[in-house]
C-alpha cells in the first residue's frame, strides 16, 4: 500500500528529542536596529557631502584667522616701530633671546601691549607652522581707506598723485611687497578689488614690513568704475602687460598724475580693466625671460617713475 503524500517542507517529528536549531539567529534578525542615522551621518547621502563642505569652509575661515598673526623677529619689530595696530605679543617658552627679541618685548611693554609666554606647540598651532622664530604679534583687522577720499586728499594737498591698482592678485605676499614698494617710491596708495583678491592680513603685514600702517590701502567694489573715476580726475591710467604699445623706456607721462595697473603673472589684467587703460606698457627685458612677478614689475615701474619725478623741474 502506497504511503500518503507529505509536504517536503514539513518537518518530521523526531522521537529521539529536539534537533539542532538556528540558535536564535532568526529571532535576532527580527530585532530592531535602533533609530535611523541622520541624513548628514550617512556617507552616501547628499546631506553628508554638504556637511563636509561646511566643515571645509569653517577650516578655511580658521586658516584665515591664523593669518592675522605677524611672525618672525624682524617683521615683528618693524611692525611695532611702524605702530601697526596690535593686540598682543606672543613669545614661545624656551626661545633663545637676542637683541631683536628683547627689542620686541621692550617695544610691546612701552606700548602697553600684553606679552604672553606660551608653549611652542601653542604658537605652532596659532600660526599653522613652526616658521615663527618663537615670536608672533597679533594684529587688529585692517581699516581700509576710501578711494574717493584718497583722490580728494591728494588734490587738497596739491600733490601729483601716483597710485597702484592690483587686478587678479591673490597672493598676500605680492600685496605686501607692492605696498612696501609703493611707500618706498612716494606713491599715495594701493587699491585692491573687494572680492577675489588678497587682503591685508598678517602675511601681507609681514611682507610690507609695517609700511601698511602708513600707506593707505583702499577696496574697490568695481575696478572699472574706479579707474574711470581716476581718469575723470585727470589721471593717466597705465596698464602693465607684455607686448604693450609703449615700454618703460619710451613712456614720458610719469610726471603727470598716474595710476599703475598691475595684473597677476598668470592671468594678467582683466579684459574690461585693460580696455579702460589709457596706455598699455611693457617692461624691457631679455628675450628668454617671459614675465616678472607682479610685485617685482610694480617695483620696477614705481622706481623709474619716482626717478623721473625727482629730475630738476619736475618736482
Amino acid at each position: 500500500m502506497a504511503k500518503p503524500y507529505e509536504r517536503p517542507d514539513k518537518q518530521k517529528k523526531n522521537k529521539k528529542g529536539p534537533t539542532k536549531g538556528s540558535g536564535g539567529q532568526r529571532r535576532r534578525g527580527l530585532k530592531g536596529k535602533g533609530a535611523t542615522p541622520k541624513a548628514e551621518d550617512r556617507v552616501y547621502h547628499a546631506a553628508h557631502k554638504r556637511k563636509l563642505e561646511q566643515q571645509r569652509r569653517a577650516q578655511g575661515r580658521h586658516e584665515r584667522e591664523k593669518a592675522d598673526l605677524v611672525v618672525g623677529r624682524n617683521p615683528v619689530v618693524e611692525c611695532l616701530h611702524a605702530k601697526v595696530p596690535a593686540e598682543a605679543l606672543y613669545v614661545a617658552l624656551g626661545t633663545a633671546h637676542d637683541d631683536r627679541l628683547s627689542e620686541a618685548v621692550t617695544l610691546a611693554n612701552s606700548k602697553g601691549l600684553p606679552v604672553h609666554e606660551v608653549q611652542r606647540s601653542v604658537l605652532d598651532e596659532m600660526t599653522g607652522n613652526g616658521m615663527h622664530q618663537g615670536i608672533g604679534l597679533k594684529i587688529q583687522p585692517y581699516k581700509y581707506a576710501d578711494v574717493f577720499d584718497l583722490i580728494a586728499g591728494v588734490n587738497d594737498r596739491q600733490e601729483t598723485g601716483m597710485f597702484v591698482v592690483l587686478d587678479n592678485i591673490t597672493d598676500p605676499r605680492n600685496l605686501g611687497a607692492v605696498i612696501r614698494s609703493t611707500a618706498a617710491f612716494g606713491g599715495h596708495g594701493v587699491i585692491i578689488p573687494e572680492r577675489r583678491s588678497a587682503q591685508v592680513t598678517g602675511v601681507a603685514w609681514r611682507t610690507s614690513a609695517g609700511t601698511a600702517a602708513r600707506l593707505p590701502v583702499a577696496k574697490a567694489t568695481n575696478l572699472t568704475r574706479t579707474i574711470k573715476e581716476f581718469k575723470d580726475n585727470g589721471y593717466v591710467v597705465v596698464g602693465l602687460d607684455a607686448g604693450g604699445e609703449h615700454t618703460l623706456d619710451t613712456f614720458d607721462q610719469a610726471t603727470d598724475p598716474v595710476v599703475i595697473v598691475v595684473g597677476s603673472e598668470g592671468k594678467g589684467i582683466s579684459r574690461l580693466v585693460r580696455e579702460n587703460c589709457d596706455v598699455i606698457m611693457s617692461i624691457p627685458m631679455v628675450d628668454w625671460v617671459e614675465s616678472l612677478n607682479a610685485s617685482v614689475a610694480a617695483g620696477v615701474v614705481l622706481s623709474e617713475f619716482a626717478r623721473q619725478r625727482r629730475q630738476p623741474g619736475n618736482q
